[in-house]
């Protein structure tokens, strides 16, 4: 499935579409984070995506290390971002203008 994507969508999409993968798993989970192009870029000079929320949580979200394990979430975040890509997939779904969903949880609960 993976090498489905590469050859059906271009690197550059394919990147958008993981990324927007990751900010679906965040507000499935409830999580208010958002990665934005810029923050997918800097990511992307880590080498895979277990390292590179283990880097995210540390510098952006460490506040979380002092009550859950780090794996505990990373393996959370890892699973619902791969449901979320698979459905992104299978149903076709080309990268469009990606979702703040951390906005659109604010808005849900009035903040």
């Amino acid at each position: 499935m993976f090498t489905a994507a590469f050859d059906q969508y271009s690197a550059d999409d394919a990147a958008d579409l993981h990324r927007n993968a990751y900010n679906a798993a965040f507000y499935e989970l409830g999580l208010s984070w958002y990665w934005d192009a810029n923050t997918g870029d800097d990511l992307a000079t880590i080498s895979g995506g277990r390292k590179r929320l283990q880097h995210y949580l540390e510098t952006c979200q460490a506040h979380l290390l002092k009550v859950y394990e780090a794996d505990f979430l990373i393996e959370a975040i890892q699973a619902a971002k791969a449901r979320c890509y698979e459905n992104m997939t299978a149903s076709g779904t080309r990268v469009t203008r990606p979702v703040n969903w951390a906005e659109i949880q604010r808005g849900e609960v009035g903040v």
